[in-house]
């Protein structure tokens, strides 16, 4: 080997010996801890439940104040506004344990260099003892993967991540709860749509179902209603427009919804513009905002779309009786009977699948001809009983549901299907002898 090389392989082994002895020096004095023992720099610890106020004041002059009103974070500055839950809960999780990650000066004689001596957020929390917390948060570091940070009137400067510094350093905008409608979705009794046709109303049945009050009472398809509900609560603003409401007055209204829960009604005009761009003012908040394009066709609907067209309620619990053109089969622990008969499970199983998938392809104003059946099923331990008769006329099937109005106008080749289930239905075949 060449003295050069050789001289190169010295070093090299030794910065390795440098680097392993430091590694289980520092292994070792770990493991001589005492038990329990963390060697984390903490700057903050503050149990989530204690927060009560976070009052964050920015390099540039900024003030945000946020507190905790009745179990919910508020904005109080610069001005009075709900805030985004989950935005705040960012904040409170960063504080509540902040660690460093690394001490670069016990006792820094120049906070300049840090960003420290004029720091970039300067934050404050109040807990519900109204003891008091203070961080002081300067510039990011060479690599980015951090920032500079202390406790004020300590002098020992410390990294914090980059994560915890985002989390705090935000805009007011990014604070705000950004829901045009701030209902509970699980205590709503009303919902209006004033859209296509003649405006719907919906509430809920005895059974906690949603129905269809007005324009006449109605069976609702509860996915519709629950899908329109949805759309409700998750539209935003978005803060990058600025022109909303002027964009706003010169769109055109597609709906205006209303939504009651404990607190009372909330209510939204949606307008959409020959660009689709989405536009919305609510009763709940101040100004007009640019929305997501989803509302405008969530909303964008009438009577038909949120009707129930199913024509059994039964759903995916199998009932105990099915009475059919004249035919009666039971079900009778796990095994379908009719006339004292056992029948054969498969074939009863397609037939309630078949009465099952019966649905409405439209509604019709009239509907007449000649029977073809009628169809009984009770479920739910003989709790719903309902049933259902199919006429034909021409090469079109109508049904109505007992007790009912509407007229159902259904697919020809479902009635067919179903038709020819029942006629397959069978009994079941014999047992085979048991070995001797």
């Amino acid at each position: 080997m060449k003295p050069k090389g050789l001289l190169i392989a010295v070093i090299a082994l030794a910065v390795l010996a440098g680097v392993v002895f430091w590694s289980n020096k520092t292994q070792a004095a770990k493991e001589k801890a005492p038990p329990g023992t963390d060697t984390t720099t903490k700057l903050l610890t503050i149990p989530d439940d204690q927060f009560q106020e976070i009052k964050i004041k920015k390099l540039t002059g900024e003030t945000i104040d946020l507190k905790k009103e009745n179990g919910k974070w508020r904005m109080t500055e610069p001005k009075p506004l709900p805030a985004d839950q989950d935005t705040v809960s960012s904040m409170t999780s960063s504080l509540g344990s902040l660690t460093a990650d690394k001490v670069i000066e016990e006792k820094a004689a120049d906070l300049k260099q840090f960003g420290l001596a004029d720091p970039t957020l300067d934050v404050q929390i109040v807990r519900k003892d109204g003891k008091t917390d203070h961080i002081l948060i300067g510039d990011d570091t060479l690599t980015g993967s951090g920032a500079y940070a202390m406790i004020p009137g300590s002098n020992k400067v410390v990294t914090i991540s980059s994560f915890a510094k985002t989390s705090l350093d935000k805009r007011p905008d990014d604070i705000r709860d950004k829901r045009v409608l701030s209902f509970d979705q699980d205590k709503l009794t009303r919902v209006e749509l004033a859209g296509k046709g003649s405006p719907v109303e919906f509430g809920k049945n005895a059974q906690n179902e949603w129905a269809i009050l007005k324009p006449r009472p109605l069976r609702a398809d509860g996915s519709a209603v629950d899908g329109l509900i949805s759309k409700l609560k998750d539209a935003k603003m978005d803060m990058t427009e600025t022109d909303a409401a002027k964009k706003f007055a010169a769109a055109t209204k597609v709906a205006t919804a209303t939504v009651t829960d404990a607190s009372g009604a909330q209510t939204i005009e949606v307008r959409r513009d020959k660009d689709k761009n989405v536009f919305a003012k609510s009763s709940s908040v101040e100004g007009v905002y640019k929305v997501n394009a989803d509302l405008a066709d969530a909303v964008d609907k009438g009577l038909d779309d949120f009707r129930n067209k199913k024509l059994f309620d039964f759903g995916f619990s199998d009932p105990g009786k099915v009475d059919l053109k004249g035919v009666s089969y039971n079900k009778e622990g796990d095994k379908w009977k009719s006339g004292g008969k056992t029948m054969d499970n498969t074939t009863v199983q397609t037939l309630i699948d078949k009465l099952r998938d019966l649905a409405a392809v439209r509604f019709a104003e009239s509907g007449g001809g000649a029977p073809v059946f009628e169809a009984t099923v009770t479920s739910n331990s003989g709790k719903r009983v309902e049933k259902v008769t199919i006429n034909k006329q021409g090469d079109k099937y109508f049904a109505q549901r007992e007790g009912e109005p509407s007229i159902y106008e259904l697919d020809a080749k479902a009635v067919d299907d179903l038709i020819k289930a029942a006629a397959d239905v069978k009994e079941a075949s014999p047992e085979p002898p048991k070995k001797k």
